[in-house]
């Protein structure tokens, strides 16, 4: 592990304690809960049970649903504080996931693969998202789908401090722009689209003033 990866592993694990008082990370809001439980659903493929890789999953919240819609869920997050309450979150609640401590840009899962793979404001973080996407888009099975939720924050405007440093070195640093993804995710998938999720208070704890969305595309 390099110093910046450990820097942000350090980061993560620092925020773990408190990291599910924002809304739409602890989902402890029944109404906000209930939200994010219909996006996955209409973001996934509706039938029957299906493999999920949530990268970055943080402490777990949306693998927590994933597996009550009754997903088979593999959770990876570089912070083993976060994996740690991903676990505890799910043990619980009496249901059936895996998490492990790893880069989410090169999860540590060998040769399986997924029918879904999930990402929630990640990409930002990595040092190099292109190659991470299409590390991502190789660990789904034909027909798969790759559902990132991402956003530009209002936090990223002129002047913002790197959360870490040598943060500001990082491609997008801040959030990515849904066109800015669109193009890189592109030419590596069959088909994509793009939900905007900004005007859907319901998710994030109230109104935002800044870009969020869905990407969906399949493989």
């Amino acid at each position: 592990m390099d110093d910046r990866t450990a820097a942000i592993a350090g980061y993560w694990d620092t925020a773990a304690p408190t990291f599910d008082a924002e809304p739409d990370h602890g989902l402890t809001d029944p109404h906000t809960r209930l939200a994010w439980a219909r996006l996955l659903e209409s973001l996934l493929p509706s039938g029957p049970t299906v493999d999920v890789l949530d990268v970055g999953c943080g402490t777990g919240s949306l693998s927590l649903l994933l597996a009550e819609a009754g997903h088979r869920v593999t959770g990876v997050d570089l912070a083993p504080a976060m994996v740690e309450r991903a676990r505890a979150k799910l043990a619980a609640a009496g249901l059936p996931a895996r998490f492990l401590v790893g880069d989410a840009a090169q999860p540590p899962t060998g040769a399986e693969r997924f029918d879904v793979l999930l990402s929630r404001h990640l990409v930002w973080t990595l040092p190099d998202p292109g190659a991470a996407l299409r590390e991502w888009v190789g660990r789904l099975r034909p027909g798969g789908r790759l559902v990132l939720v991402e956003g530009r924050w209002r936090e990223a405007g002129s002047g913002a401090e790197p959360y870490v440093d040598g943060a500001e070195r990082l491609p997008w640093q801040g959030g990515v722009g849904a066109d800015t993804l669109a193009a890189a995710v592109r030419p590596l998938v069959a088909e994509l689209r793009v939900e905007p999720l900004s005007g859907r208070p319901e998710l994030w704890g109230g109104p935002v003033g800044d870009e969020r969305y869905a990407l969906v595309a399949r493989v």
